[in-house]
């Protein structure tokens, strides 16, 4: 195996999860980052806003500020660059993957949006990565809402700076070292929420979206699911609650109780109905067939 793809190797196992400190890790390193690797990871920003401010080219080469992907619909949020000889694929696989078995559909429940980290890369490329990835999603119709973004070094560092991606390019081998990583952001660009690595299970891919959708997006099952369930950074999964499961299930056994007792207090002996019902039946039997013999001869008369 050649130098170079030793090395790739390495550092795509270092940048899976990050190799800051100050990103989620599920084991500690028994060695020393790469030299190439120091200043590179990446630092959450969560809650902090965009610059939406910052303009770019779509893959169609048109000039576009990063706020208009910022609508009324959550966005995913990825750095990578079409020339990356490994990980920016595999992480924009996984993420296909992952869509797959989500019943969400980018451009009518929310929006993707790849920003290239290189600012070397053209329009005319960015769309043979995006026609790629739509291609192998599966569904065609959901190509407006795949963006695909080159811009100017500034800009590119700017963003890179706001959602806390620490990169850098290495000469000797002409690429970029970076970490992998989505980042989901709420409809007014406020950063929601990070996952890392190149594979993010449906489920926690959905409610990292149903949660920065601030209720606009999603079923009542997964406004349910939230309340349950909270993000653990740790495993990079949403973890059930055992004190908010306890709480719906006490709520929903006083629903239950309530609905078992209505019965009961219809047929309470202070209910209206129930008066009513027992005055007739306290009437004179021979005052009732006398009042009914007189309906009888009106409407015979009528």
């Amino acid at each position: 195996m050649s130098s170079k793809l030793w090395f790739r190797v390495g550092v795509i196992s270092a940048l899976l999860w990050g190799v800051s400190g100050e990103t989620p890790v599920r084991a500690q390193r028994q060695e020393p980052a790469p030299s190439q690797l120091e200043n590179v990871g990446i630092a959450e920003r969560l809650d902090e806003s965009l610059p939406l401010q910052l303009r770019f080219r779509d893959e169609r080469g048109r000039d576009v500020a990063l706020g208009e992907f910022f609508q009324d619909r959550p966005v995913v949020l990825s750095l990578t660059y079409s020339d990356c000889p490994m990980l920016c694929h595999l992480q924009l696989d996984g993420l296909v993957r992952s869509l797959q078995d989500v019943r969400l559909t980018p451009g009518s429940d929310f929006e993707i949006v790849n920003v290239s980290i290189d600012p070397g890369e053209t329009s005319e490329r960015a769309m043979l990565t995006k026609r790629k990835h739509v291609e192998a999603y599966g569904r065609p119709e959901s190509a407006a809402g795949w963006h695909f973004l080159t811009g100017s070094d500034e800009h590119i560092k700017e963003l890179a700076k706001a959602v806390g991606f620490r990169y850098q390019f290495v000469p000797e081998r002409e690429e970029y070292a970076h970490a992998a990583a989505i980042m989901i952001a709420t409809p007014a660009g406020q950063l929601s929420r990070y996952l890392y690595g190149v594979n993010y299970p449906p489920q926690t891919l959905r409610l990292a979206l149903v949660e920065a959708g601030q209720g606009k997006i999603g079923s009542t099952v997964d406004q349910i699911l939230l309340f349950c369930f909270h993000y653990d950074a740790t495993s990079g999964r949403y973890a059930p609650v055992a004190f908010r499961i306890m709480q719906l299930g006490g709520s929903l056994t006083l629903i239950a109780l309530l609905l078992g007792l209505i019965p009961y207090w219809l047929k309470r002996p202070g209910n209206d109905s129930s008066r009513q019902d027992r005055r007739l039946a306290k009437r004179d039997p021979e005052t009732t067939v006398l009042e009914e013999k007189e309906d009888l001869a009106e409407v015979a008369v009528q």
